[in-house]
């Protein structure tokens, strides 16, 4: 459920979803309002005036227009977050990667096609911290005429997590960030919490019908689980690729990952709730919340209201672990089913890259609280990552503006080491703590076929990291704890029905091999998903060249791309109070 908008808004919402059969086109009023979700009235950037913010429904096969207009006082950009992109790199909205940001009372229009793609994805802003209240779903149904490869749903429904503060959402900027309040199914807290008690989702069933459930985890920096209390579900889809049905009563999502499940009403008459509770993986640098999970509700038709809902426990302590890891590696591909293709067995370019968290000095005479008095660091390859200041590195690429980000990313880490079990025992071990802070980049030939061991370290923190790749979906062939061991992990890869993602949790203190074909001429992040870390710098860069034909190249940028300059990102703007109801 969304915030409800003050009634001089609804024509505009009206208006601002236009749809034809090929083009799909929205109007989105990023502006600040005055919510809340819990005790305190709290001032957010919103779309639309809700949260979360608007559904968008479109087609494979669909162009898609979307019109954002800066009214907030923020710096912003919106990312498609796994729509592929394919012939609209500038489209991809990466702060500082594919475009500078569109500034308070600024404009731009995202237009590309949606190709080669079905099921649930989402839409966030891609500047730091902005994601936790300017994100919604991205529904992708399948032309029309064309069935889902399972049975139809009687209703397809949207369920949105989110991550809350009772704090300016400047405030998320500091290092380590403040542990959020709360967390929201829907934009609503539900009855765990005083000043929401009778705000709480509440989704209708009849008894015997199947529901799709569209799940997206849009927590900033939470993996989350997720349960409804004595159903099983069906999962179908992850990350808008479809999978083998695998029927399970619980499920893990990463920030950034999706997964489309069907539920059968097939319970006595009554209501039960649905629940979900952060996945504590290690002593998390992205603190969460203490107590209580988060509900919402299932009511059976025909239910009294005077029934005491069914609840059931979700996974904590020491089962949280073999449970988040039992069902991500259980998932396997739809072989067969649409868009399917087979894992390439030709590897070009292999890649073995630890990924962690490290130490950026303090500087002299100031105090800093991250672990032995030092900044933290993120470090891929040993490797902190700079964002450019002055221009989006894919102009820098396309126009070959030189001293913006060099071409020189390492295909190995530069020492090898005990990394799921690091400790400091000499020099060199002190100094692995320290990764050099660089703007560097790979290279990938068009249509190479890239495989990549992303090694968890525990140099600082040995939790479970969501790595999220633009551009592209990746085949997951593996998963473990421990160190990857090139011999005995590799026989046992699966080539034959991998699943699919474009985000994947790593295992705390272990590792995934990922593949994949970079048949997509641009500039890619890869980068954690938990937006704590972006500052950090856990972020690399994929330049993919262009290919032998002009379809296969990158074109120009669009003349209204926007500019980076040196205006200021806040100024005083009206604000609009809006009201929670459910």
């Amino acid at each position: 459920m969304t915030l409800a908008i003050k009634d001089f808004f609804v024509p505009l919402l009206f208006f601002s979803s236009i749809a034809s059969a090929a083009t799909v086109e929205h109007v989105f009023q990023v502006k600040n309002v005055v919510v809340k979700p819990l005790c305190k009235e709290q001032m957010i950037p919103t779309v639309n005036g809700s949260l979360p913010g608007p559904t968008i429904n479109v087609r494979e096969g669909d162009t898609l227009v979307v019109h954002v207009i800066n009214n907030s006082t923020y710096n912003i950009t919106i990312h498609w977050h796994g729509v592929f992109q394919l012939k609209s790199p500038w489209m991809d909205g990466a702060n500082m990667i594919t475009q500078c940001p569109i500034q308070p009372r600024n404009n731009f229009t995202y237009r590309f096609d949606i190709t080669g793609q079905e099921g649930t994805l989402l839409w966030h802003a891609h500047v730091v911290n902005l994601r936790a209240t300017l994100h919604g779903a991205l529904i992708i149904r399948p032309r029309s005429g064309r069935p889902y490869p399972f049975p139809k749903p009687y209703k397809e429904v949207p369920l949105i997590f989110e991550q809350w503060w009772d704090v300016n959402i400047e405030l998320l900027n500091l290092q380590p960030a403040p542990i959020c309040d709360a967390y929201l199914i829907n934009g609503l807290a539900g009855d765990s919490y005083p000043c929401s008690k009778n705000r709480m989702f509440k989704l209708k069933v009849v008894q015997g019908k199947t529901y799709l459930l569209r799940i997206i985890n849009a927590a900033l920096n939470t993996h989350l689980f997720f349960k409804i209390a004595d159903h099983n579900v069906t999962v179908v889809s992850v990350d808008a690729a479809y999978t083998t049905p695998y029927v399970s009563d619980v499920m893990i999502l990463t920030p950034g990952q999706t997964v489309d499940a069907l539920l059968t009403a097939d319970q006595p008459i009554g209501m039960y709730y649905m629940s979900i509770s952060p996945y504590i993986s290690a002593n998390s640098l992205a603190p969460v919340p203490p107590g209580h999970d988060i509900r919402s509700l299932i009511v059976y038709e025909g239910a009294k209201s005077t029934a005491s809902p069914s609840m059931s426990l979700l996974p904590s302590g020491t089962n949280a672990i073999p449970t988040a890891h039992r069902f991500s590696s259980n998932i396997t591909s739809l072989v067969g089913g649409p868009y399917w293709t087979p894992v390439p067995e030709h590897v070009d370019e292999k890649m073995f890259v630890t990924m962690g968290l490290g130490l950026d000095p303090c500087p002299p005479e100031t105090t800093c609280n991250g672990p032995l008095g030092q900044h933290i660091a993120g470090s891929f390859n040993n490797r902190t990552f700079v964002m450019p200041e002055t221009i989006s590195l894919q102009e820098a690429y396309f126009y070959n503006i030189s001293g913006v980000y060099t071409d020189d990313f390492p295909d190995q880490p530069p020492m090898k080491f005990d990394y799921a079990n690091f400790s400091v025992r000499t020099e060199s071990d002190y100094e692995m703590m320290f990764p050099e802070r660089k703007t560097s980049t790979k290279t990938l030939k068009f249509n190479s076929t890239v495989e990549i061991i992303v090694q968890n370290t525990g140099i600082i923190s040995p939790e479970s990291h969501p790595m999220h790749l633009h551009g592209f979906n990746f085949y997951v062939l593996g998963y473990g704890f421990g160190n990857y061991d090139p011999i005995l992990h590799a026989r046992n890869l699966n080539l034959v029905n991998p699943q699919m993602h474009n985000t994947v949790g790593v295992p705390p203190g272990g590792w995934v091999v990922l593949r994949f074909i970079a048949n997509n001429p641009g500039t890619w992040m890869f980068h954690c998903h938990m937006d704590a870390h972006l500052p950090y710098g856990i972020i690399m860069v994929f330049i993919v060249e262009n290919g032998p034909t002009p379809e296969t190249s990158l074109q120009p940028p669009p003349s209204n791309l926007p500019q980076c300059t040196h205006d200021p990102t806040i100024y005083e703007s009206p604000t609009t109070n809006v009201d929670l109801s459910s």
